[in-house]
């Protein structure tokens, strides 16, 4: 039955004699079934084996460390060829996310526009990079070199990918040490050129490929230059230009070692290094740069012993000095003359920086002396020539605390420092200096105009009148002239704003700006021609191709000489012996008119001398009244110790007023007799300029707005000249 379920030989059971004694016995081999003999034969049968091949068993040892070295050699391999692969597709990928490479310009560089003084030095840049491109020939050189050192030593032997200092940086960083970047200059370029911020593995894969591009496609002074005058140095500052400007003043082209070396050590970390927010912190990343200098060879250690002596560098916080209000002023007035900027430019101006900075002083040192306890907190002053140009501008106490330009931008009533434009429209139409008329009471419709001390005078020349500032005359003359002729002559000589029609105009109610009301004072002192204000000589390309040159040096007559040199010599006596005489030049003829608001609110000075017209502003942004500060004294004070410190050295000359031409002749006694003779012959008009609304007008004038105006009281009319007048010289 057995042999029925397994087919094949059959094993028969063996005998052997050869054992020994003949005895009948079963080998363990021979037995069919039971494990345990098996194994235990099998193992019998290994035992000697094993025992006799010690040298075949290191022989098996030394073929498995060879073979645990030939496998890792070979997964390596294997893993090298598919991240290779792997590296290959990531690049291809995100390649092709990118434009042709046809395509790929190096974006223009922002203009600059380069603003100069008179004399040729740079008042300021303006635009998105704040300074103009320099070359690396014209820079300093210790600038390419401490950016080398600190941020890509092998520069220039690298194809734009460092791996060297990309291995380096990955090593230290694994290390614990500090954190370094392997991004090469040209990397850096290419980042701020084409790319984003953003640490993606996108972006980093096309700044390398795009820094490949780069050194293929630009040399290696190329690359360096267009890195240097773009990267951000911290404190709005982009370009070594603007940064050498912003923080030590001076141009790129003469930046010293240990300004050079703080310089690169910003580009670290623009914002926290900056001087103007950690100068201490600047200070010791530009020695650690210096160190790096010396470690690739470009200095000695006397180089950093004289570098590191040096006085750390402390920049303002902002961009500062008063010139920067000119700067802002320019870049208004560029816009409207050539619209949006696509280039570098050159702007010269009209602005002559020994005035700028002696403007600037005299500000500064008011405020700081008197500011405080007057509560007066700002202030403005604004220098024009005879001509318009705007020859020094302060536009407030301290730019770098704020940028509002109070001389161009504000507009403040002016009081009565807007008084002398009523005087001129009464001399238009036949008064004199001496004319005379009564300080009393007045009243206007509503309005009762006193003056400022509540005083009056009775029976006074209209020369003293303007020189002890009263107000009931000027009310008197601006309803005898009329609001409307008034403004008329206001707007011939430069004011520009609008202004209102009403008899309180004579008081200075109207607002203008200090810039628009020092213009109009101008003519008074050139004899009668029109001052337009320019801050703007001319303009021209970086490379001298000239876009703009003004032309304001055949200037309108807009005042007759008879009627200006009458004024000079009416706001002389404000001056001498008037309410402006804290603005007494030793030695130099001098007109001029304060101003003081409501409640003390502005107080103003604007005067001139035959060189320079100069208005001087203090008040408060907000409005509030300062301690009784007048026009004739804070403002008269900064005026005359401004213009003392421009006019020093020069040759005093006279007004206009001092070679007044002679009047006509004195009438007869039996002129007197019949009433011929009056107050109202007129002097000789001036001639009427083309494009302007100038004419003489009688004096019938309008009635004002009830609010503030109406008939004046007969009592208040201009009084007829009398025989004791002429024996008086009156």
């Amino acid at each position: 039955m057995a042999g029925k379920g397994k087919p094949g030989q059959r094993v028969e059971p063996t005998f052997e004699t050869s054992r020994g004694h003949g005895d009948l016995r079963l080998d363990a081999s021979d037995r069919v079934s039971g494990n345990g003999g098996g194994a235990k034969r099998t193992k019998a049968k290994a035992s000697p084996a094993k025992r006799g091949s010690s040298k075949s068993r290191k022989r098996q040892r030394s073929g498995g460390l060879t073979g645990l070295i030939r496998g890792l050699f070979y997964w390596c391999l294997v893993f090298g060829l598919w991240g290779g692969i792997a590296v290959a597709g990531i690049v291809l990928y995100y390649g092709a996310r990118m434009p042709s490479a046809s395509s790929w310009t190096i974006p223009e560089r922002p203009p600059n526009v380069k603003i100069t003084a008179l004399d040729g030095s740079v008042i300021a840049n303006r635009g998105a990079t704040g300074g103009e491109a320099l070359s690396l020939e014209d820079m300093s050189p210790f600038i390419p070199e401490a950016v080398i050192a600190i941020e890509d030593r092998r520069f220039y032997s690298h194809f734009g990918v460092d791996p060297f200092g990309l291995a380096r940086a990955v090593l230290n960083n694994l290390t614990g040490q500090a954190l370094q970047g392997g991004s090469t200059l040209t990397q850096q370029l290419a980042k701020n050129l084409f790319l984003s911020p953003d640490r993606t593995l996108e972006r980093k894969v096309q700044e390398v490929l795009l820094a490949f591009w780069l050194e293929h496609r630009f040399n290696k002074d190329q690359i360096l230059a267009m890195y240097l005058n773009r990267v951000y140095f911290g404190s709005n500052a982009y370009g070594v230009e603007a940064a050498s400007r912003r923080y030590f003043n001076k141009s790129a082209r003469d930046v010293n070692l240990g300004e050079a070396a703080l310089l690169a050590g910003l580009l670290k970390a623009p914002s926290r290094l900056s001087p103007a927010r950690d100068p201490e912190a600047a200070e010791a990343r530009a020695q650690v740069v210096l160190t790096s200098m010396r470690d690739v060879g470009f200095i000695s250690d006397n180089d950093i012993t004289t570098a590191m002596s040096q006085s750390p560098t402390r920049a303002r916080s902002y961009w500062s000095g008063a010139g920067q209000y000119v700067a802002d002023m320019v870049m208004d007035d560029l816009k409207s003359m050539l619209g949006t900027v696509t280039e570098d430019l050159v702007v010269e101006t009209t602005i002559d920086m020994k005035l700028e900075k002696q403007a600037e002083t005299a500000i500064a040192e008011a405020l700081a002396t008197d500011g405080v306890k007057l509560d007066a907190s700002q202030a403005a002053l604004v220098a024009i020539d005879g001509t318009g140009a705007i020859r020094a501008l302060v536009g407030g106490g301290d730019y770098a605390t704020s940028q509002f330009n109070r001389a161009v931008k504000a507009k403040r009533q002016p009081g009565s420092a807007f008084k002398p434009f009523v005087y001129a429209a009464a001399l238009e139409i036949g008064n004199r200096p001496s004319s005379i008329r009564h300080d009393g009471p007045v009243r206007i419709g509503k309005w009762t105009p006193e003056n400022y001390d509540e005083k009056y005078r009775g029976d006074v020349t209209l020369a003293s009148a303007l020189a002890q500032s009263l107000n009931t005359i000027a009310a008197q003359l601006v309803m005898e002239v009329g609001p409307d002729q008034v403004i008329k002559l206001a707007h011939r000589l430069g004011i520009e704003s609008e202004l209102q029609s009403n008899a309180s105009i004579a008081l200075g109610t109207a607002e203008v700006s200090l810039l628009e009301l020092t213009s109009a004072y101008a003519p008074f002192m050139n004899g009668g021609y029109k001052a337009t204000s320019h801050v703007i000589r001319r303009v021209s390309t970086a490379k001298g191709e000239l876009l703009y040159e003004n032309a304001y040096e055949n200037p309108p007559r807009v005042l007759s000489e008879q009627v200006s040199a009458s004024m000079n010599l009416m706001m002389e006596k404000v001056i001498t012996e008037g309410t402006g005489k804290k603005a007494h030049l030793a030695g130099w003829p001098a007109a001029g008119k304060t101003g003081t608001t409501q409640s003390f609110r502005d107080a103003l000075f604007v005067g001139y001398t035959s060189n320079l017209t100069t208005g001087v502003w203090f008040g408060n942004d907000d409005g509030r009244s300062m301690k009784k500060v007048t026009g004739g004294g804070l403002p008269a004070k900064t005026w005359q110790t401004f213009m003392t410190a421009a006019h020093a050295g020069l040759k005093p000359a006279p007004l206009i007023g001092d070679t007044i031409p002679p009047e006509p002749a004195s009438p007869s006694i039996g002129d007197i007799i019949t009433g011929v003779f009056s107050s109202n012959q007129a002097y000789p008009p001036a001639p009427e300029a083309p494009g302007t609304d100038y004419q003489q007008t009688g004096s019938t004038a309008p009635i004002p707005p009830a609010d503030v105006g109406g008939p004046a009281p007969p009592a208040q009319g201009r009084r007829g000249t009398t025989l004791l007048d002429i024996i008086m010289g009156n």
